[in-house]
């Protein structure tokens, strides 16, 4: 059971409501963690902002499904795994290379460094060395990129932070970060 509750869509009122709609008429639907968010008006802006931004960047949604699932699997959270796995799919990612993500490999060297990169930025709390950021460059990453990764890492940080906290209930096809950790 969740330890925050989360805003029922059809209860909300204010801007916690009029966000939910714009999810819904874009998802279809309202996932669980941004229900959980909704607790905070605020927050949930916040957090639909941070993501619309991300997406007008450089770094590919495919990309940034593949960093979402390393900091997911780094950070153990179940939630975010079995979210961005799924919509990693929709997109069509493959269901080997998701699982490859989620330990945070690939067999492309680009999208391995960046996943290499953000799981360095992830553990290290953002305190990389030199080594690090010279790795993400010679796979071709620029300045840019390696800004789009640490923001992208910091979204989801947010993310898996406030499923820890909540103990968000898991609204997608459940896949557990435990394989992931186990094979990092």
């Amino acid at each position: 059971m969740a330890r925050i509750a989360p805003v029922d869509p059809a209860a909300a009122e204010g801007k916690t409501k009029t966000l939910f709609e714009a999810v819904e008429k874009k998802l279809g639907v309202v996932p669980n963690l941004l229900r959980t968010l909704g607790a905070s008006p605020a927050a949930l802006e916040a957090y639909l902002g941070f993501s619309q931004a991300l997406g007008g960047a450089g770094l590919d949604a495919k990309t940034r499904e593949s960093i979402a699932l390393t900091v997911a699997g780094v950070n153990g959270c179940d939630y975010c795994a079995s979210a961005h796995t799924a919509i990693g799919g929709s997109l069509g990612i493959g269901s080997e290379e998701l699982a490859e993500n989620l330990a945070g490999r690939s067999g492309d060297a680009k999208l391995a460094a960046a996943l290499d990169f953000a799981a360095a930025v992830t553990r290290k709390r953002g305190l990389v060395g030199d080594e690090d950021l010279a790795a993400l460059k010679q796979a071709g990453h620029d300045d840019a990129a390696a800004v789009e990764i640490v923001v992208t890492v910091a979204l989801n940080l947010l993310t898996n932070y406030v499923n820890h906290v909540a103990e968000t209930e898991i609204d997608f096809p459940k896949v557990s970060t435990e394989a992931a950790s186990a094979a990092a």
